[in-house]
């Protein structure tokens, strides 16, 4: 074909490359039509019939003339390309074959790859196939090992349901012998008739008529010592000068005596001595019996002061007495005393307390495996649907504030839930130890070191209250809403029920003014400022200089063993006498000795006037409470251990 190459024109190259190598008919420029006439005569191609030979061996012409090409067209309709037109018509389809200048073992080359590829395409198929069947596998028996862990969780679950029940039960069964023991003990209840009416008055056991008795006798045995040192004292020898002037006195007296009954004209009788006092000791005698009854005094006193410790033990006993029984007769009152299970979490174990419409249980959360005390909300189904809603309102306003506070010295608020629609709880966090109320009255009193630390706490604890956006006004600050860590080496506190506390907002607190008080007559009156109880036509003004003068008459009760102010006063009394509001200056007993830096401090948080008054922030930063400090870190172990 290379030999063709210079006989024919560039035209009908084209088109016989076109029709051996199988490349498409070029478009003509415009709408011009080919006309072979135009280019040369010669170069008309006569195509043939599809699947016929050319006659006479020509394959182009015109006017009869021959073309040297060789037919090499197929007989297939497939292998007809576009032919040139026959005369002034247009052109025809010759061949449809997409031909290629590839070789036959270039396209083996081609085949076999594709065959290749179509083996590892089926071969990769049948990898993934597996895998996923493999995956399934293993999601079924993942499934099937989630069912039966499930079920070992439910039973385990079940298992520590059953185990906390029979813990409890035998708990309760215990505290329930040793209170009828202690009955007798250390004193019970026993009802009695005043008048028409019967009322419950506490008689003692016999333990403390055991312990008065020997005070009793402890009492005359001194009174009998100190008669025989008065005996003592007359039987006690006389030196030669005293007994001469002795001599001498009696001498004078008789002959003074005589006299007088001579001049009186009769006879008397003069009283003779006693044998007693005329026999006195020696020096010796005399000093071994003082020895006797002063080591027989010493004996005495020692004893009257163990009397005196035990006599405070047998107090602290009666007073756990006195709480048990009341938990007790509580518990055995309530309807879920019979451990019920609240949201299908939560068992209940014990009653831990008792308030006006609320109790608090020791309960044990299945799902998270915590122990958490739940405080039920119980409505009076006597009350009027809007106080009902106000208690509701009152109680989820006090979820809200409290739901949203996390530090370390803040008990923390888990879940809210109803029970029933009289009724609802909320999970708190469990502390295992007593309120630094219970703790004051068992100890009366604090050392320094101890009651630093505690108010150190509870002051961290109001600065982040202060700190978060909007701040916060606790308001009920008080030694019943601080809890104490238990453990000998648990000094931790967390100060908790935030029922009546206060928001600071933009919309209610102004930081020149404060905010109105609108619960006036609500709290504890002990440990509220003077500003609570303003009377006038506006509601009084507050701010979180409420809570520092709490921290000031709890830091000062725990240091004297008695509050600043209305210290034996109810609050009835404290409100009919304004004792707050003549409370203007504070006074420091002499004992027990107190540093002057405690009583400045205490000074600050007790200022009359709220304006000047220090402020939660300022009072964080006193020197009086940062570290190494007045014992430093030996200060910071409390030690709220139960006493026995």
């Amino acid at each position: 074909m290379d030999n063709l190459n210079p006989l024919l024109n560039p035209r009908k190259q084209e088109l016989l490359e076109a029709r051996f190598l199988g490349t498409r008919f070029p478009s003509l420029p415009g709408n011009a039509s080919f006309n072979p006439q135009t280019s040369n005569q010669d170069s008309n191609l006569s195509s043939t019939s599809v699947g016929s030979q050319p006659s006479d061996g020509e394959v182009y012409g015109g006017s009869g003339s021959k073309s040297p090409i060789p037919y090499m067209g197929s007989g297939s309709n497939d292998s007809l390309l576009m032919a040139p037109p026959m005369g002034n018509g247009p052109p025809r389809c010759a061949s449809k074959a997409a031909q290629t200048d590839l070789s036959g073992d270039q396209i083996a080359t081609l085949e076999t790859k594709s065959t290749h590829d179509l083996e590892q395409r089926d071969i990769k198929i049948e990898e993934l196939q597996r895998g996923s069947d493999e995956l399934r596998r293993q999601i079924s028996t993942h499934q099937k090992n989630l069912e039966k862990s499930k079920e070992q969780l439910t039973k385990c679950i079940d298992v520590t349901k059953q185990l906390l029940i029979e813990k409890s039960a035998m708990e309760k069964k215990q505290c329930r012998q040793k209170c009828m023991q202690n009955r007798l003990r250390l004193g019970q209840f026993v009802t009695q008739r005043q008048g028409a009416s019967f009322v419950e008055n506490w008689v003692d056991g016999h333990a403390f008529t055991e312990l008065l008795k020997k005070q009793e006798q402890v009492a005359s045995e001194r009174e009998e010592i100190e008669r025989q040192r008065k005996l003592l004292a007359k039987r006690k020898p006389v030196g030669p000068a005293q007994a001469a002037k002795n001599q001498g006195g009696k001498t004078v007296a008789a002959v003074t005596q005589q006299a007088n009954g001579s001049t009186s004209g009769g006879g008397e009788f003069v009283k003779p001595e006693s044998p007693k006092d005329t026999s006195r000791l020696t020096w010796y005698e005399y000093y071994e019996q003082e020895e006797i009854l002063k080591l027989r005094g010493q004996t005495l006193k020692k004893e009257d002061s163990d009397l005196q410790l035990e006599l405070e033990k047998l107090e602290r006993e009666r007073n756990l007495h006195i709480r048990e029984l009341k938990r007790i007769h509580n518990e055995d009152a309530s309807r879920f005393n019979n451990h019920a299970v609240l949201n299908d979490r939560y068992l209940l174990l014990i009653l831990l307390g008792k308030g006006g419409f609320s109790e608090v249980h020791k309960a044990f959360d299945l799902k998270d495996q915590r122990y958490v005390a739940c405080k039920i909300h119980q409505l009076n189904k006597d009350w009027k649907d809007d106080k009902k809603a106000n208690y509701i309102k009152h109680a989820l306003r006090e979820y809200n504030i409290h739901k949203s506070l996390d530090h370390p010295r803040v008990v923390k608020l888990y879940d809210v839930f109803e029970i029933d629609p009289n009724s609802f709880c909320t999970v708190l966090e469990y502390c295992d130890g007593h309120d630094l109320d219970f703790y004051l009255k068992q100890h009366k009193s604090i050392p320094e070191r101890e009651a630093r630390c505690i108010v150190m706490q509870v002051v961290h604890a109001l600065k982040y209250l202060n700190e978060i956006k909007p701040p916060i006004i606790h308001y009920d600050l008080k030694p019943g809403n601080i809890l104490l860590g238990s453990g000998c080496l648990s000094g931790e506190i967390k100060i908790t029920d935030f029922g009546l506390s206060k928001i600071m907002d933009d919309d209610n607190y102004s930081p020149e003014y404060g905010m109105d008080l609108t619960s006036q007559g609500a709290g504890t009156y002990w440990y509220l400022p003077p500003e609570c109880f303003i009377v006038g036509k506006n509601p009084p003004k507050i701010s979180s200089k409420v809570d520092v003068w709490s921290v000031g008459v709890i830091f000062y009760q725990c240091l004297y063993g008695k509050k600043p102010f209305g210290h034996n006063q109810s609050q009835a009394t404290i409100l009919e006498e304004n004792t707050i509001l003549k409370a203007t200056d504070v006074e420091f007993p002499a004992k027990p000795a107190v540093s002057p830096e405690a009583k400045q401090f205490i000074r600050k948080c007790l200022q009359y006037h709220k304006e000047e008054r220090i402020d939660v922030i300022a009072l964080a930063s006193e020197e009086y409470l940062k570290p190494g400090k007045h014992g430093g870190r030996a200060s910071a172990i409390v030690t709220p251990a139960t006493p026995t």
